[in-house]
């Protein structure tokens, strides 16, 4: 790098060479340790956009020495050098790869250090409790133990404040997994139509011809929460040839695996006999009941949404009771999300703080008490990052995208 003037902490503007010949003009912004990303001294080069450009400097710093990043390097090593805890480092990992806005949204709390400071309140409720017991036990002739009533309280409150943060434990999955919306129904009634109307693309081929669709089609629909539309063959039970019968079984495995079922019917024939067995297997899940060719039809069905996928009349409609039905959740009102791993640490505790509590109940000793409230803490500091095991940390990063 050339520049005329370069100096440290300062945006510094000039080339990118090797050796005579000139590759990018650039701005090289110099991060010292510990006010970095990383904790560490780092160099951010900022170019001209392209694919090209950026390889060129890319295999010049390769050239130079450096190597590239490992999955989730900069955050592990920012978490190696105690600028964040592991839960705003998982949450880095979730915003990078949240499927939709909300979830964006709700994950910056972590980064910001919401969960982080909540845990490390109930730590510092469970030490103070631990400290007055082993007080008790070490120094019997100097300090008196706890009062077992004193204990009781103390854990019904850590207890309560657990299940707070696990409170929102349902709804953090279903933001981070998404849930899966299966469109069925006989063949050409317009499920192909319908799924690429609610996506507002043509994804699926559609034809009068019965039987098109002969495999199961996935796309991501943006409700708030990831919703996994599903495009299934027409269910029918006559003779149909070895590849649409393939496509039939996928079509009833896929109806069985929905969170959510639109069963779509023909509105201008109304519900024969075939659609009524399909509805069978439909009425004992959560569904919704489409009629669509709304247009071919004055008659109505008060069981149904009534919408014509071709020419998008009653989509908006469809779309809002379909939000309703998959997405009552509201993100501004989610105020801890956590992951499978930190659920299962705050589980853990939870369980030894109960185990803590009966025992105070019963006035056990309160040095076996002790045992089950070391365990509580054991578990929150895995989730936080001060327990760790190397085999847990790599997992979590090897999660990650490149680099970051």
């Amino acid at each position: 790098f050339t520049s005329p003037n370069f100096e440290p902490k300062k945006f510094n503007h000039g080339w990118i060479v090797d050796g005579d010949k000139k590759i990018d003009e650039v701005i090289v912004l110099p991060f010292f340790a510990p006010n970095s990303y990383t904790g560490e001294n780092v160099v951010e080069i900022q170019a001209h956009g392209g694919i090209n450009v950026i390889k060129n400097i890319l295999n010049l710093v390769l050239k130079s020495g450096a190597r590239m990043a490992e999955k989730g390097e900069f955050t592990k090593r920012a978490f190696l050098n105690k600028k964040m805890d592991l839960s705003q480092a998982e949450s880095v990992a979730d915003i990078i790869h949240s499927k939709t806005s909300d979830f964006a949204k709700v994950s910056v709390n972590n980064l910001a250090g919401v969960l982080r400071e909540k845990i490390n309140e109930i730590k510092n409720q469970i030490f103070e409790v631990l400290s007055k017991i082993t007080a008790g036990i070490d120094f019997p002739e100097d300090v008196k133990e706890p009062e077992y009533d004193y204990l009781i309280d103390k854990f019904e409150e850590i207890i309560n404040s657990i299940d707070k943060i696990l409170a929102g434990a349902n709804a953090s999955n279903i933001f981070r997994q998404g849930v899966s919306v299966a469109i069925v129904g006989k063949p050409n009634v317009g499920k192909s139509s319908l799924f690429n109307a609610l996506l507002s693309l043509d994804r699926a081929i559609v034809t009068d011809i019965a039987g098109t669709t002969r495999d199961v089609i996935r796309e991501t629909l943006d409700l708030g929460i990831p919703v996994t539309l599903v495009d299934t063959a027409g269910i029918r039970e006559d003779e149909v040839n070895k590849v649409e019968q393939i496509g039939i079984e996928y079509s009833k495995q896929s109806l069985n695996e929905a969170d959510l079922v639109l069963f779509v019917y023909d509105a201008g024939e109304g519900l024969k006999d075939e659609d009524k067995e399909i509805y069978e297997l439909v009425k004992g899940k959560n569904h919704i009941i489409i009629a669509n060719k709304s247009d071919k039809t004055s008659a109505k069905n008060d069981d149904a949404v009534y919408i014509s996928a071709l020419n998008g009349d009653g989509i908006s409609e469809l779309k809002s009771i379909l939000t309703k039905k998959v997405c009552n959740i509201e993100p501004e009102n989610i105020e801890f999300v956590t992951n499978i791993r930190q659920q299962e640490c705050l589980s853990k505790a939870r369980s030894s703080l109960e185990q803590a509590l009966m025992a105070a109940q019963v006035r056990e000793l309160q040095d076996l008490i002790s045992i089950d409230v070391k365990s509580a803490l054991l578990a929150l500091d895995e989730l936080t990052g001060e327990l760790i095991t190397d085999d847990i940390l790599n997992n979590i990063f090897d999660n990650f995208c490149i680099g970051k």
